[in-house]
């Protein structure tokens, strides 16, 4: 169970989330619905242990994270990947799509050229585009290599952030496939967060609407 419990969360004087409490159970995905503005893309930070709250705990299958960012455990921070909305700020530009596939891998002291392939044509990415540069090709194609590079240390909690928002019909189906795949071979769980009531109501197993800023 990824869980969050009373998490109150900002930036600098200003309170985002206040109380906020949430559970990604395994093996089922939590659609999260909301405006802008509402805290959201706060939370996913939270629970992927980017960004540590003023108060409150999270727990990723039962064990209490007291350390954050690159200072968690590294047991813990691989447990949980994010995708990001813009997959852009995401990246380092000078890498190809190959490379940032193989980020996490390598990172980690295990370089596996075939599990990269594999992944890369499970997202949909032929070799060609895999030795292009971030500018080189579209957001839908970065947004496949981002998707690839998320699963490659096999998450048991995959948090995806407004994934789809930028993309065509046809990339967000295949991606929202892909990650389904994914959910039904390894038991993660996922946090769907979107703004597309619809879409979450197709793909979650049940949904939390915030309509306003959550507050105590």
């Amino acid at each position: 169970m990824l869980r969050a419990h009373d998490i109150t969360a900002g930036y600098g004087r200003r309170p985002v989330l206040s109380g906020v409490s949430l559970e990604v159970p395994p093996g089922r995905t939590v659609g999260l619905g909301g405006p802008s503005g509402c805290g959201k893309s706060t939370l996913a930070r939270v629970l992927s242990l980017m960004m540590r709250p003023a108060s409150g705990e999270v727990s990723i299958d039962g064990a209490v994270v007291s350390r954050w960012r690159q200072r968690a455990p590294r047991s813990l921070r691989t447990s949980v990947a994010l995708l990001y909305q813009q997959p852009r700020t995401a990246v380092d530009p000078r890498m190809t799509l190959r490379e940032i596939i193989a980020e996490p891998p390598a990172a980690a002291g295990r370089r596996s050229p075939s599990l990269v392939a594999s992944l890369a044509g499970e997202v949909g990415l032929t070799g060609d585009l895999l030795t292009r540069r971030p500018h080189e090709v579209s957001d839908g194609q970065l947004q496949r290599a981002c998707l690839a590079r998320a699963l490659t240390l096999e998450p048991r909690y995959l948090i995806c952030d407004e994934m789809t928002t930028m993309l065509d019909a046809s990339t967000q189906a295949h991606l929202v496939a892909v990650v389904l795949a994914y959910q039904a071979r390894t038991g993660a769980g996922v946090l769907a967060i979107s703004h597309d009531r619809v879409l979450l109501d197709r793909w979650a197993d049940s949904t939390i609407a915030w309509t306003a800023r959550p507050a105590v």
